[in-house]
C-alpha cells in the first residue's frame, strides 16, 4: 500500500494527494498564510539589479495613457518610482539566489520534470499585466504589499489582437480576493485572472513546464535524426519507360514510403530524449566556471571531505539506468546510480554520501565542477 504524504501548511494543510485529487488541473485554491510571516527574499533594489543583467530574463510592462507596452530586458533604467501602473517581471530568480531556489524547492511534491522557475513581479500601485490566462499551473505567492486578484472559469479565452501582451478580450470576473504577504493562490491552466497592485507590491509566481506537443514532436524528430539507421539506397530494377516524365511514379512513392516506415523508436529512445529535453538549460542560462579551479586531485579530496552540491542553474533527472544533466545523458552502473540518483533528488551529497562514490563518479563530478555545474560544499 502506498504511503500517504503528510499535510502541508503550504497547501492549507492538505496532503499533496488531496491537492492533486481535488484541485490540480481542476479548480483554484486560495491558501491564507501558506507561509506565515513571509518576508521578501529580495528587496526592490536587488530585484532591479537582477533586471539589469543580460543573463537574466526580464520584462517591463507599462499601462500609461490607456496604452500597453512591453520591453524585454536588460533594463538600465525603470520608470520613476512615483509613477503608477507599471510592472517589472524577473524570470528564473531561483537560478541566481539561494533563498529563491530554496523557496522553489518547497514545491517539490510536484516532480522536478514539471517544476519550472520562480518569477518575481514588482508592481507600483495599479500595476499588472492585464486580464489573461496561463497555459500552465501557477502558484501566486504574495511577498510584499497587497494585490487584488479577480478570477474566472470562463471558456471565452479570445485575446485582443495586435497587443504586445495576450490580454483577454472579454474578461468577466467571478471571484475576487485581496492577498496579503504569505497568502497564496493556486490557478489551474487556462483559468482567466487579473492581478492589480494595491500600492507597491511583490508577487512570486511558481510556474511549471507544460511544453506544447508540437514543440515536443519537432524536438523529438530532431533528436531521432542522429539515431536512425536506414541502410541501402533507392533503386528501381523494374523501371519502365515514362509516359509523363515530370510525374513522380506510384512505384517510387510506395517504395520510399515502405522504407521510411522502418523508422521506429523504443521506450528507451523516448526516455533519453525526454531527459535531455527537460534538463536542457534555457538560452539565457550561462554557467560560471570557477576562476581558479582545483586540480582533479584537490577537488577529489575536498569533495570527499565536504561533499558537493548542484549549481542553482543545474537541472538533473534520471530514468532507469539513464542520468540526465543540463541536456546531456549517460548510462550509469548500478553502484554509481545510487550516488547519482541521490544527488539528483537531494541536489547535494554530504561527506558520508561521498564515501561510496566511485572513481568514475568523482571524475564526472570534477568535470561538472570545472564546467560550473556543481560546487564543492563549504565547511
Amino acid at each position: 500500500m502506498k504511503k500517504t504524504s503528510a499535510p502541508l501548511p503550504l497547501l492549507g494543510d492538505l496532503t499533496p494527494e488531496q491537492f492533486f485529487s481535488e484541485y490540480w488541473h481542476k479548480k483554484p485554491l486560495l491558501i491564507r498564510q501558506a507561509i506565515p510571516n513571509f518576508t521578501p527574499i529580495l528587496n526592490p533594489e536587488q530585484l532591479f539589479e537582477l533586471a539589469g543583467r543580460d543573463d537574466v530574463e526580464s520584462r517591463l510592462i507599462t499601462f500609461f495613457k490607456q496604452h500597453w507596452e512591453m520591453k524585454n530586458g536588460p533594463h538600465s533604467s525603470l520608470p520613476v518610482k512615483e509613477k503608477k501602473d507599471w510592472t517589472l517581471l524577473v524570470q528564473g530568480v531561483n537560478l541566481h539566489d539561494h533563498a529563491a531556489d530554496a523557496l522553489l524547492r518547497q514545491f517539490r511534491f510536484i516532480p522536478d520534470a514539471r517544476l519550472d522557475d520562480l518569477m518575481i513581479s514588482y508592481a507600483k500601485d495599479g500595476g499588472g499585466v492585464g486580464p489573461h490566462f496561463d497555459s500552465y499551473d501557477v502558484f501566486l505567492l504574495q511577498a510584499h504589499g497587497q494585490r487584488r486578484w479577480k478570477i474566472s472559469a470562463q471558456k471565452d479565452l479570445s485575446i485582443i489582437e495586435g497587443m504586445p501582451l495576450k490580454i483577454l478580450r472579454n474578461f468577466l470576473p467571478e471571484q475576487e480576493f485581496v492577498l496579503e504577504p504569505g497568502d497564496m493562490l493556486y490557478l489551474p491552466p487556462h483559468y482567466a485572472h487579473d492581478g492589480v497592485a494595491i500600492g507597491d507590491c511583490m508577487t512570486y509566481s511558481i510556474g511549471f513546464k507544460a511544453p506544447a506537443y508540437q514543440e515536443l514532436g519537432e524536438s523529438f524528430l530532431s533528436f531521432m535524426a542522429d539515431t536512425i539507421e536506414l541502410p541501402g539506397r533507392y533503386a528501381d530494377a523494374a523501371l519502365k519507360p515514362s509516359v509523363h516524365p515530370a510525374e513522380i511514379s506510384t512505384e517510387m512513392l510506395s517504395t520510399i514510403q515502405e522504407q521510411l516506415k522502418k523508422i521506429t523508436f523504443s521506450e528507451e529512445d523516448m526516455a533519453i530524449f525526454l531527459g535531455e529535453y527537460l534538463t536542457e538549460p534555457k538560452a539565457s542560462v550561462f554557467f560560471n566556471s570557477p576562476s581558479k579551479p582545483l586540480t582533479p586531485k584537490r577537488f577529489a579530496l575536498a569533495a570527499l571531505k565536504n561533499g558537493v552540491a548542484l549549481s542553482l542553474k543545474t537541472q538533473m533527472l534520471y530514468k532507469g539506468k539513464h542520468v540526465f544533466i543540463n541536456g546531456e545523458s549517460f548510462a550509469a552502473g548500478k553502484e554509481d546510480k545510487l550516488s547519482l540518483c541521490k544527488l539528483a533528488n537531494q541536489r547535494y551529497l554530504d561527506a558520508n554520501d561521498m564515501s561510496s562514490a566511485s572513481e568514475d563518479v568523482l571524475e564526472a563530478f570534477c568535470m561538472w565542477y570545472e564546467d560550473g555545474w556543481l560546487e564543492v560544499k563549504s565547511n
